[in-house]
């Protein structure tokens, strides 16, 4: 297997498991707590989900992939409300579904080449790094959040094994 396999489907399996983890988190809160914010400079967890999806959608989908960029940034913190967990829970997953398939397919000349994201230039091995570290961040305070939502504490991490 090539450096440009490994370091791609670990990248996809990484986002997987933060996915599944986010939807681990989503399936304990009930609206109120999605939408709950501890003051008004803090995020909710469903900003927080909608911030992932939008993020992963501009830098891979579109950075990489050449989809259009639909991002509209400042509406994923704006929320407040109007999505269930559950459908939370069905976005994140598709979007990183997508995601993944544009990046398994990555090739090394797309992984080397300049791209521009975010007005930030970048090479396809660092926007995919980019997009797997800032997922995982935000999934921590996901699961931070929920602990502080809910009082749970098991069960929150558990990756589902692909």
């Amino acid at each position: 297997m090539s450096i440009e396999s490994l370091f791609l489907n670990a990248s996809a399996v990484k986002l997987d498991q933060s996915a599944d983890r986010v939807g681990v988190c989503l399936g304990k809160l009930s609206a109120d707590q999605v939408w709950a914010r501890g003051h008004k400079n803090e995020n909710a967890v469903g900003n927080l989900a909608l911030h992932l999806c939008g993020n992963v959608r501009q830098w891979i989908m579109h950075g990489l992939g050449g989809q259009v960029d639909v991002r509209t940034r400042d509406a994923e913190f704006s929320a407040a409300g109007g999505a269930s967990p559950a459908d939370l829970a069905s976005k994140v997953r598709l979007t990183v579904d997508e995601a993944r398939a544009i990046i398994t397919r990555l090739t090394p000349e797309q992984l080397t080449a300049v791209h521009t994201i975010q007005n930030r230039t970048v090479s396809g091995v660092e926007a995919v790094l980019s997009v797997v570290e800032h997922f995982a961040q935000h999934t921590g305070q996901i699961i931070f959040a929920t602990k502080n939502l809910t009082g749970l504490d098991r069960g929150l991490v558990m990756p589902r094994m692909r």
